[in-house]
C-alpha cells in the first residue's frame, strides 16, 4: 500500500503529524493509497515556501510561464488514459466522464498557457494634455486553493493553472475523498519544470488543514469549491484580514421542458444532467419543470429510459451510473428520499441503496407531485434524486426555477425562440443552456453562479485571469508641468 507525503518547496516531505488517512475506492470498498494528514505547521512551511518562491516566479515573463504549462498540457494529453482510469478507480464516476474530466484539465491547461501571450490590460484617453493612461494586471501573491472530491482533475486545474500563469505562488488543498488526481497532476508540473516552492500541497481535513489556509496572513487571496456552509464560513473568516475570497458552491439546477419541446432529446439531457456521475455535480439537473400538457407522456418516457440505466464499476465501459463518493454521501441520499416520502412527493421510481453490490450504490430515483417549496425540490441533494414539477406556463416555470436560493445553471427545451431568449433574460443564474442539460461548461467561457451559488466571482474564460490578478491604473504625464486632474479640467471649462 503506498503513502503518500506532502509536496513542500518542490519535495515530498513527512507530515509533522505521522498520521495517515485512508483512499477507498468507492466502487468496491477497497483501501487504494494512505495519505498524510498535515498539520498548521505544515501549512505554514508550505506558506513559506511559497513565500520565498513569488519574487522569482513573478518576475519570470508571463510567456516563459506559459511555456512550463504547455509542456504540462502535452504530457496531461499523453497519460490521459491512465489518469481517467486512476480517477474512476478513486472517485467511481465512469471512464467516458473521468476522461472528459481529464480532458478539461487538459483543455484549462492549454488556454492558460496561451493567456501568458496576453494578460490583457486597457489603454484609454486622458482628460488632460500630454498625459497617457492605462491598466496593467499584477500577481496577488501567495494564494490558498481548496478543491472539491467530484472533479478531482479538473477543478485543480482551473484553479491552479489560471494561478500560475498569472505569476502567484500556491498552497494547494485537494479534498481528502480524491488526492491521487492532484498527486499525479503536481507530479507533472514538477516533471516539466516548475521552480520549487512555486506549487505546494498539503493534504488533510478541512476542520484543521483547510481552517490553516483559511487564517493563515500570509495568503493573500482564497479559491474555494464546495458548500455553502464552508463558503459562507471562510468568506467570513478571510473578511476579518480583508483577503481576497473567490467561491463556487451549490446548485438546485432546473430544466425547463415546454410542451413544443422535442421530448426524446429532452429525455437524453435529463438522463445525463440527473444521472451524470450519479448526480454529484454541482451542475447536476435536480429539478425537472415541465408543462402539465406534456407531463404524463413525458414522466411515463423518462422513467422508462431511466430503468435501463446501469450500475456497477466505472471501469465497465457498459456502465450508466456509478457509485456515490463514500457512506456518509448514501446516508445523505437516502435521508432525503425518506424526507420527500413524508412531505408527500410520490417515489416513482428508485429509492434505495443497491445490493449485493460491495460499494456505496444507489439507484437512480425519480419522484413525481413535487411542490416547489418541499426541501427535495429546495436544497442540494449531491445525489441522483431527481424531481418532477409542473408549471402551467412558462412564467410559472420560471417563477419555480428561481424559488431556490441557488442560482448556478439552468436550461429549457423549447423550439420557440420567444420562449428561448425570455429564459436567458428571467432565469436567475450564471449559465443558460438551450435545448441541451444543465452540464458540460467549455473553459473558454466564464463559469459561475449568483444567489448563494457564489460571491460574484467567475472561473474558467478571461474571468479565469480576473480571479487571480489585480488591476493596476497607470498614468505617464508627460507635459512637464504640475497637472491636477479634475481642478484643472474645470478651469479649463470655465
Amino acid at each position: 500500500m503506498q503513502e503518500y507525503k506532502l509536496f513542500i518547496n518542490g519535495e515530498w516531505v513527512d507530515s509533522s503529524t505521522g498520521e495517515t488517512f485512508d483512499d477507498i475506492n468507492p466502487a468496491t470498498l477497497e483501501m487504494i493509497a494512505k495519505l498524510q494528514k498535515a498539520s498548521q505547521d505544515d501549512v505554514q512551511r508550505a506558506v513559506d515556501s511559497a513565500h520565498d518562491a513569488f519574487e522569482a516566479w513573478s518576475t519570470t515573463p508571463a510567456p516563459g510561464r506559459g511555456k512550463i504549462l504547455f509542456r504540462a498540457a502535452r504530457i496531461l494529453e499523453e497519460r490521459k488514459e491512465d489518469l481517467a482510469r486512476l480517477m474512476t478507480v478513486e472517485m467511481g464516476k465512469i471512464l467516458k466522464e473521468t476522461r472528459g474530466d481529464v480532458q478539461e484539465a487538459i483543455d484549462m491547461t492549454y488556454y492558460a498557457a496561451g493567456e501568458g501571450r496576453r494578460l490583457l490590460g486597457e489603454t484609454t484617453t486622458s482628460e488632460l494634455h500630454d498625459k497617457f493612461c492605462m491598466t496593467v494586471r499584477r500577481p496577488v501573491g501567495v494564494v490558498g486553493l481548496i478543491t472539491p472530491w467530484n472533479f478531482p482533475l479538473a477543478i485543480p486545474a482551473w484553479k491552479i493553472m489560471p494561478a500560475l500563469i498569472s505569476g502567484n505562488t500556491i498552497v494547494f488543498k485537494p479534498a481528502s475523498d480524491t488526492p491521487l488526481l492532484s498527486i499525479e497532476l503536481v507530479k507533472i508540473l514538477a516533471e516539466v519544470g516548475l521552480p520549487e516552492g512555486v506549487l505546494n500541497m498539503v493534504m488533510g481535513e478541512g476542520s484543521t488543514v483547510g481552517s490553516a489556509i483559511v487564517h493563515n496572513k500570509g495568503i493573500r487571496a482564497i479559491s474555494f469549491t464546495g458548500s455553502v456552509e464552508t463558503g459562507k464560513w471562510i468568506l467570513g473568516e478571510a473578511g476579518k484580514d480583508m483577503r481576497r475570497v473567490s467561491l463556487e458552491m451549490g446548485g438546485k439546477n432546473p430544466i425547463i421542458v415546454m410542451d413544443d419541446a422535442d421530448l426524446d432529446l429532452a429525455i437524453d439531457g435529463v438522463l445525463w444532467g440527473a444521472f451524470g456521475t450519479t448526480g454529484q455535480r454541482c451542475t447536476a439537473a435536480s429539478r425537472v419543470i415541465v408543462n402539465e400538457r406534456i407531463l404524463p407522456e413525458f414522466q411515463k418516457r423518462l422513467i422508462e429510459r431511466t430503468k435501463k440505466l446501469r450500475l456497477g464499476s466505472g471501469l465497465d465501459e457498459s456502465t450508466d451510473v456509478g457509485p456515490v463518493i463514500n457512506n456518509s454521501q448514501l446516508n445523505k441520499v437516502a435521508k432525503y428520499v425518506s424526507i420527500g416520502k413524508e412531505e408527500g412527493a410520490k417515489l416513482v421510481l428508485g429509492g434505495r441503496a443497491v445490493k449485493p453490490l460491495p460499494g456505496y450504490f444507489f439507484e437512480p430515483t425519480i419522484f413525481s407531485d413535487v411542490s416547489p417549496d418541499m426541501r427535495i425540490a429546495q436544497e442540494e441533494i449531491f445525489g441522483p434524486v431527481l424531481s418532477l414539477i409542473s408549471a402551467k406556463d412558462l412564467d410559472e416555470a420560471i417563477d419555480i426555477a428561481n424559488s431556490v436560493i441557488y442560482g448556478l445553471s439552468s436550461s429549457i427545451y423549447t423550439k420557440d425562440i420567444k420562449n428561448a431568449f425570455r429564459a436567458i433574460e428571467k432565469i436567475e443564474a450564471g449559465i443558460t443552456y438551450i435545448n441541451a442539460p444543465t452540464i458540460g461548461a467549455e473553459i473558454h467561457l466564464p463559469f459561475g453562479g449568483v444567489k448563494a451559488t457564489g460571491n460574484g466571482t467567475r472561473e474558467a474564460g478571461t474571468t479565469a485571469i480576473e480571479e487571480f490578478t489585480e488591476i493596476k491604473a497607470v498614468y505617464f504625464d508627460y507635459s512637464g508641468k504640475l497637472q491636477k486632474a479634475q481642478i484643472d479640467v474645470e478651469q479649463e471649462e470655465e
